[in-house]
C-alpha cells in the first residue's frame, strides 16, 4: 500500500520526468560545425575511394593482359564518375534529411 506522502513524491517525480522530456537540448555551433566537417570528409572519402578502386582495377587488368595503360585510364575515369555519383547521392540524402528536420521543427512551432 502506498501512503499519501509517497504518492505526492511519485507525482512530483513524474512531473519532473515529463518536464525533462519536453526540454530539447539546443545544438551548439561547435556541434554543427563538426557535423558539416564530418559530411565534407565523407564526400571526399567517397570520391577518393572511387578513384582508388578504378585505378586498382585498371592497373590490375593492364598487368594481367600486358597492355598499354588503356585500362588504367579507362577505369580511373569510371572510378571518378562513380565517386562523383556517390557524392551527389550523399548530398541529396543529407539535403532530404535537413529538409525533413526543418519541416518537423516548423510543425512543432
Amino acid at each position: 500500500m502506498i501512503d499519501e506522502d509517497q504518492r505526492q513524491r511519485l507525482a512530483q517525480l513524474e512531473a519532473k520526468i515529463e518536464a525533462a522530456k519536453k526540454v530539447e537540448p539546443g545544438k551548439s555551433h561547435n556541434d554543427e560545425h563538426y557535423s558539416q566537417a564530418h559530411l565534407a570528409w565523407r564526400m571526399v572519402i567517397e570520391l577518393v575511394v572511387g578513384l582508388g578502386i578504378g585505378f586498382g582495377m585498371g592497373y590490375g587488368l593492364d598487368s594481367l593482359f600486358g597492355t598499354l595503360p588503356i585500362f588504367l585510364i579507362l577505369f580511373t575515369l569510371l572510378g571518378l564518375a562513380a565517386g562523383i555519383k556517390t557524392m551527389l547521392r550523399s548530398a541529396r540524402e543529407i539535403q532530404d534529411t535537413k529538409m525533413a528536420e526543418e519541416a518537423a521543427k516548423d510543425e512543432r512551432d
